[in-house]
């Protein structure tokens, strides 16, 4: 593996390791604000990002290529509503979709075909990813402020399953 790709690929299991690191921030946050199925669906988002750099990390070690497990900086949780923390969701997935449409481009310069074939997989995820973060945006708008419609809404969020069993 080039040595710009490997390079490429650990940054980007940096990035999956931050997102999951700022997902659990966001989590402890929405225990905070009392609403544990907003704080239960941002803990599946970490265990997804874990999943996401673990992906990565195997396909590294598949190659034998060497893994470097670059620095982490604090998270982000800084908000006040709900609606606030889904928009912060959804820019930060937009960030990731970004570097992996990035890494993808660097895939085909490179012509590492194992990589693009990894990478689509990534690319559909993220399509996956944005919209959910959407849909929670969209569903808090229209709630708005009522108690009620938020507690109704934190506990459809809070019913979500796990990737696992929901393909089951």
């Amino acid at each position: 593996m080039k040595q710009e790709v490997q390079k490429a690929i650990n940054d980007q299991i940096r990035a999956e390791f931050q997102s999951a690191y700022a997902y659990l921030a966001m989590s402890a946050r929405m225990d905070e604000m009392r609403l544990p199925g907003m704080a239960a669906w941002l803990k599946l988002q970490w265990e997804e990002e874990i999943a996401h750099a673990m992906k990565f990390y195997e396909f590294m070690l598949q190659r034998d290529a060497r893994v470097d497990l670059l620095q982490l900086n604090a998270p982000d949780a800084d908000f006040s509503t709900a609606l606030e923390c889904f928009e912060l969701v959804l820019s930060h997935e937009q960030k990731i979709t970004a570097k992996i449409n990035k890494l993808y481009q660097l895939a085909v310069a490179e012509g590492d075909y194992p990589l693009q074939t990894l990478l689509q997989w990534f690319i559909d995820e993220q399509v996956e990813e944005e919209e959910n973060a959407r849909n929670a945006i969209d569903a808090l708008t229209l709630v708005g402020d009522s108690g009620p419609g938020l507690f109704m809404l934190d506990r459809e969020l809070g019913a979500r399953k796990p990737e696992a069993e929901a393909a089951e």
